[in-house]
């Protein structure tokens, strides 16, 4: 979502430029603290005293501190007259953040938020009601923007409780993985991922990354599968997944070289390695394709590996990575294609670039 079109940002200060909230001044103690917060107009448009931001995403973070807004670090908890939210769309997970949110206001303070309305405006501003007490709202842009009465702790404390935990990590698949609501395909193994796997030759060997680590499945199963991997990078731009991760390989750690990184691989990664796994996003935070995404991540991967490396990429069939493939590769196969998915490998080359040559479903010789 580009900044310009971010409407539900704009509405959320609407009722601080039009009526009929007032921003604490800048003697008010803890000033205001903004969740789940994105940079864009609507934040320069006038000073916000006192405004301090919180975001788990990295791109987005670092889009905050390139504009030169504050970034309040994840363990301090002090209390603000003033918490604004842009709640996520997994429900559990924008549960505990409305719970953190009344738990962070300062005596006498209001929690703002905003959600798009085919995005459940409606059920989020109930549940803030839920614990909350009554809200206020109005709706513009096609998002409604809802607050609190100024509080003294939850109306609800029970279910307050009770949602602050909504989205606390759990054990899934059976236990062999630790997930949380918000994080992608957090209930589950993905499909294109499990398809990777499946697909993995045994033979990979030496220093490997996993570029869009999320909670480390493909990394346990690289790790698992491929005794050759002495050390193993994850790069992942959403902290909370890769929190998770090092849980999740830790059993690895006295075998492997682990090191994990709160990045965003668009912006290139350091080098070099011998094997690069991914299963790149093909969206940011809107609901629309974003196949730039991938197709930088390949170009990432092209640039990260030693010559003779090999990238494996499991995509959605229908997303346009086939140009960006061959023009970084020296060899491309298409492994796979099954359940809407592809499976890829590139080799980069080992001398001066030379136009891919592809080979569908033709595996190498001496390859498994």
């Amino acid at each position: 979502m580009r900044a310009e079109d971010d409407a539900a940002l704009e509405t959320l200060f609407l009722p601080f430029i039009d009526g009929p909230l007032a921003w604490p001044s800048p003697e008010t103690p803890g000033g205001a603290l903004f969740l789940r917060a994105r940079d864009g107009w609507p934040l320069h448009q006038r000073a916000w005293p006192g405004l301090v931001c919180e975001q788990s995403f990295r791109p987005e973070a670092q889009a905050l501190e390139r504009s030169g807004l504050s970034l309040a670090d994840e363990d301090d908890e002090r209390r603000h007259a003033l918490v604004l939210v842009l709640p996520p769309r997994q429900r559990d997970e924008a549960r505990a953040l409305f719970a953190r949110a009344v738990a962070r206001c300062a005596p006498g303070g209001r929690v703002v938020a905003c959600l798009p309305n085919n995005e459940g405006a409606k059920s989020g501003e109930a549940d803030l009601a839920r614990i909350a007490g009554s809200v206020s709202s109005l709706s513009k842009n096609k998002c409604r923007v809802f607050w609190t009465a100024p509080l003294d702790g939850p109306a609800n404390e029970a279910l307050a409780v009770q949602w602050a935990k909504a989205d606390a990590p759990r054990r899934i698949e059976q236990g062999r993985f630790v997930s949380r609501p918000g994080v992608f395909a957090w209930d589950r193994i993905d499909g294109a991922s499990r398809l990777l796997v499946e697909h993995l030759p045994a033979d990979l060997s030496g220093h490997a990354a996993d570029f869009g680590a999320g909670y480390g499945y493909l990394s346990t199963e690289l790790l698992s599968r491929c005794p050759g991997i002495v050390a193993l990078d994850l790069y992942e731009a959403e902290r909370r997944a890769l929190d998770l991760a090092r849980e999740n390989l830790a059993a690895f750690a006295d075998r492997v070289a682990l090191g994990f990184h709160w990045h965003d691989v668009t912006r290139g990664v350091d080098g070099p390695f011998d094997v690069i796994v991914c299963n790149p996003p093909f969206h940011a935070q809107g609901r629309g394709d974003r196949p730039d995404i991938g197709r930088r991540f390949i170009a990432v991967a092209a640039q990260a590996l030693k010559p003779g490396g090999r990238l494996w990429l499991v995509a959605n069939r229908h997303l346009p990575y086939e140009a960006e493939l061959d023009a970084h590769f020296g060899g491309v196969r298409t492994v796979a294609q099954a359940g809407g998915f592809k499976i890829v490998e590139g080799e980069k080359a080992r001398v001066a670039q030379t136009p891919a040559r592809r080979t569908p479903e033709t595996p190498r010789r001496g390859r498994q």
